[in-house]
C-alpha cells in the first residue's frame, strides 16, 4: 500500500543516483560535450586500455565518469557492437532547494543545450509550481533531459 508523505516528512537522501548513459560509439563526443556544458572532470576510458580490445572496438569508450560538484556523477559508455539496448532514457535535473544560484546554475545548463537539441517542452512556468519552470528536450545524441528550474532571483 503506498502512502503519501509531503515533501517536509520526506527524509534526507543519504545516497545519489547515478545516471549511466549507453551510447552507439558516440560516448566520447557525447561525454566531452556533456563536460562542456556541466563543467566538471572527465575521465575517459576505451576498451584498448581496459580490456586490451584491438580493431573498431580499440577506441570505443568502455567507460567514462564527469564528475560534477556536489557529488554529482554522470558516467557513459559505448555498446559493444552487437550489444542491444533499450534506449537512452531520460534524465530529470532539478535543485534539490530554493538555492538560486543552484537554479540559476540549472537555466545556465538549459540554455548551453537548447541550441543543439530538439525542445520537446520549452523551459517556461511549471502548471504545478508557478514560481518555477519546466522544460524538456533531446539533445544531439539523442538523450532526454528535463529540467526544473527554481527561482532564479
Amino acid at each position: 500500500m503506498h502512502v503519501p508523505i509531503s515533501f517536509e516528512e520526506r527524509p534526507a537522501v543519504a545516497f545519489g543516483f547515478t545516471p549511466y548513459l549507453m551510447f552507439p560509439g558516440t560516448a566520447r563526443a557525447a561525454m566531452t560535450y556533456y563536460a562542456d556544458i556541466f563543467g566538471g572532470e572527465l575521465d575517459l576510458l576505451t576498451y584498448g586500455e581496459g580490456m586490451g580490445e584491438e580493431g573498431e572496438t580499440k577506441d570505443r569508450i568502455m567507460h567514462s565518469s564527469l564528475y560534477l560538484e556536489r557529488g554529482a556523477h554522470l558516467m557513459g559508455a559505448d555498446l559493444f557492437p552487437g550489444q542491444p539496448t533499450n534506449g537512452l532514457g531520460t534524465t530529470a535535473l532539478s535543485a534539490s532547494d530554493d538555492d538560486q544560484e543552484e537554479n540559476a546554475r540549472l537555466a545556465s545548463w538549459w540554455e548551453k543545450f537548447a541550441p543543439d537539441s530538439e525542445v520537446i517542452v520549452p523551459l517556461d512556468t511549471a502548471p504545478w509550481e508557478p514560481d518555477s519552470k519546466y522544460g524538456h528536450l533531446r539533445d544531439r545524441f539523442g538523450a532526454e533531459w528535463m529540467f526544473m528550474v527554481g527561482p532564479t532571483e
